[in-house]
C-alpha cells in the first residue's frame, strides 16, 4: 500500500462534501498539474490518503481511500488529464495543521512541508504513522 495527500480548498470541495458521497466516493478531478497527475497515475485501489484543507485551515482533516485507479478526468476533453476516485474512510480525531507538520522534525522531509503548492503528493509510511499519531487516529 502507498500513501498520498490530496489537497482541496474547503470552499471548493470539503471533507464534508467528500463524506457525503459515501461508499460511491468521487472523482478527484480538475487537477491540472503534471506532477500531481503523475502521482495519481501511480495509485492503486486500496491506497490511503490524507484529505487536506488548504487556504484558511491548512490542516489534514481526514483519511480517504483510492477506489478507482487512474482514468480520464470527466471534467475535460483533454486526454492529458487523469484522475482517481476516492472515498472518505474516517476523520482525523484532531486535525493536523501545516504548522504542526513543520514543527515536527520527523516530518522535515515531507513533501507538504517543502512544497505546499502540490495538490496531490506522496506520503512516506513513516510520515503516515507520525501524522496519524499527531491526529490521534489509528494508522
Amino acid at each position: 500500500m502507498q500513501y498520498w495527500l490530496f489537497k482541496s480548498e474547503p470552499s471548493t470541495w470539503s471533507w464534508d462534501d467528500q463524506t457525503a458521497k459515501g461508499e460511491a466516493g468521487e472523482e478527484w478531478d480538475g487537477v491540472r498539474n503534471y506532477q500531481a497527475r503523475n502521482n495519481m497515475r501511480l495509485m492503486k485501489i486500496g491506497d490511503r490518503g490524507f484529505f487536506y484543507h488548504s487556504q484558511s485551515e491548512k490542516a489534514i482533516v481526514g483519511i480517504v481511500e483510492v477506489i478507482a485507479e487512474s482514468h480520464p478526468d470527466s471534467t475535460t476533453d483533454d486526454d492529458r488529464w487523469d484522475c482517481v476516485d476516492i472515498k472518505a474512510v474516517k476523520p482525523m480525531k484532531t486535525p493536523v495543521t501545516l504548522e504542526m507538520c513543520k514543527a515536527d522534525p520527523r516530518l522535515s522531509e515531507m513533501v507538504l512541508v517543502n512544497n505546499t503548492r502540490l495538490s496531490v503528493q506522496p506520503v512516506r509510511p513513516e510520515e503516515w504513522r507520525t501524522i496519524c499519531d499527531l491526529g490521534g487516529t489509528k494508522a
